[in-house]
């Protein structure tokens, strides 16, 4: 999948109806549509930009009033898709970075800005479950690297007043990242 785009809403039985327009939209395919905390729905989809455009507009306006936000990444990076409901960690060593986000779509924007800013891994992208509706991502690598990728992540979170914080520990004790897991 070269794109996804996401919407979410602050109806679940409003989800359901967004996740069959997005569909029936274009030729995506569904990546997760769920529940998450604080009483919101979100759907995920991927696939070519064009599909992935027509997908989110035509959810959008099947949102009926619903709609907290959505987004459409075009090349997305593919560590982003890695992310998202990741059962097993991918080793990790050096700095660890922390963007945290008030909202799911805000957030997987500034992941993906965040490892397209700076040659870093993202660990893990955690959305909305048992978190309040808030939503954060992990990324490792050397100091410098991870300085920059949370910096462009946060940028990106900050301007939209979405951000809870953003944070660099340069040197993380062990067991700080099997918490992460």
């Amino acid at each position: 999948m070269k794109s996804i785009g996401l919407i979410e809403l602050s109806s679940i039985a409003t989800g359901f109806l967004v996740a069959d327009a997005m569909l029936k939209a274009g030729d995506v395919t569904l990546i997760l549509s769920r529940s998450i905390c604080s009483g919101k729905y979100m759907v995920l989809v991927g696939g070519e930009t064009a599909s992935v455009q027509s997908a989110v507009e035509a959810g959008t306006q099947a949102a009926h009033g619903c709609l907290i936000d959505q987004f459409v990444i075009p090349n997305v990076h593919p560590d982003v898709f890695a992310s998202i409901g990741r059962s097993q960690p991918p080793p990790v060593s050096g700095a660890l970075g922390i963007i945290e986000s008030f909202n799911v779509a805000t957030l997987i924007e500034a992941a993906d800005a965040a490892v397209k800013a700076a040659p870093v891994t993202l660990i893990d992208t955690r959305l909305a479950m048992a978190m309040g509706g808030k939503a954060f991502c992990t990324l490792t690598g050397e100091v410098s690297a991870v300085q920059a990728a949370v910096a462009a992540g946060r940028r990106l979170v900050a301007e939209r007043g979405l951000l809870v914080n953003a944070v660099v520990i340069s040197r993380p004790h062990p067991d700080v990242y099997r918490e992460i897991i």
